[in-house]
């Protein structure tokens, strides 16, 4: 694939050999060339690569600005896109797989003897780790790479995005089987706590960057629904520590 990028900032061949090194460090970029006195950057890569990667490698140095140019960059097709669905059919996969999650749940609370809050939410918290975390091992790798773009832990250690995805899995396990019940929601308190402070901080940034929650599967924009989500777990993780204490 081959794409042309507008890019700012650069006055110099120095510049020019500068952004370009910093630009072919980019995991999937095999080739970089830069027309200086045009100010447009052609990358080839063997993957596509969100902008957001390429803005994200040049942050250290903000005298430097990139942007997709090129008609036929799926970013800029997909951003026409998204500007002309409705927001339900924009985040209509995490909006059914919520109801889908709160529905099933709902049923195995309604056929049991009687109501019991803690087992329902026991149930969602397990449900939607499980299933948040199937869409996320379709494919890791790609994951990893677009949580490091936004959460405050995997911008700094890569691997995070892996940790984070299996935390995810033994978080639903543990849900499921109702492992240690204020130990596993004391870990996804502060699992989801310090994973919303990124989510937050991109929103806030204006920053245009797909929201990694269902993996690579889906392109979700970052936006306050994924706030809404993480808070939900958030509050539902609280709710029932505060529930384990006080029995």
């Amino acid at each position: 694939m081959k794409y042309t990028y507008k890019i700012t900032g650069m006055t110099c061949s120095g510049c020019q050999a500068k952004v370009q090194r910093l630009l072919s460090a980019v995991s999937g970029v095999e080739k970089v060339t830069i027309d200086l006195p045009k100010g447009e950057g052609e990358i080839v890569m063997n993957r596509h690569i969100p902008t957001a990667e390429f803005k994200h490698i040049l942050e250290p140095y903000p005298q430097y600005g990139i942007e997709a140019t090129s008609s036929t960059h799926p970013e800029i097709a997909n951003t026409t896109g998204t500007e002309q669905k409705s927001w339900f059919k924009t985040y209509q996969p995490i909006i059914l797989l919520f109801a889908y999650i709160t529905g099933i749940t709902l049923i195995i609370e309604f056929t049991a003897v009687r109501f019991e809050p803690m087992r329902w939410m026991s149930h969602f918290m397990a449900g939607f780790f499980l299933s948040f975390c199937f869409f996320k091992l379709l494919d890791l790798k790609a994951f990893a790479e677009s949580y490091a773009m936004y959460d405050i832990i995997a911008r700094s250690w890569k691997l995070w995005g892996y940790v984070y995805a299996t935390l995810e899995l033994a978080l639903g396990i543990a849900y499921l089987t109702y492992f240690q019940p204020l130990l596993t929601n004391i870990a996804t308190f502060m699992l989801m706590s310090v994973s919303i402070i990124g989510v937050i901080q991109s929103v806030l940034n204006k920053k245009k960057i797909k929201c990694a929650c269902l993996g690579a599967v889906f392109d979700l924009p970052m936006s306050t629904i994924t706030i809404i989500e993480d808070i939900i777990m958030i509050a539902m993780s609280a709710t029932m520590i505060g529930m384990l204490i006080v029995n």
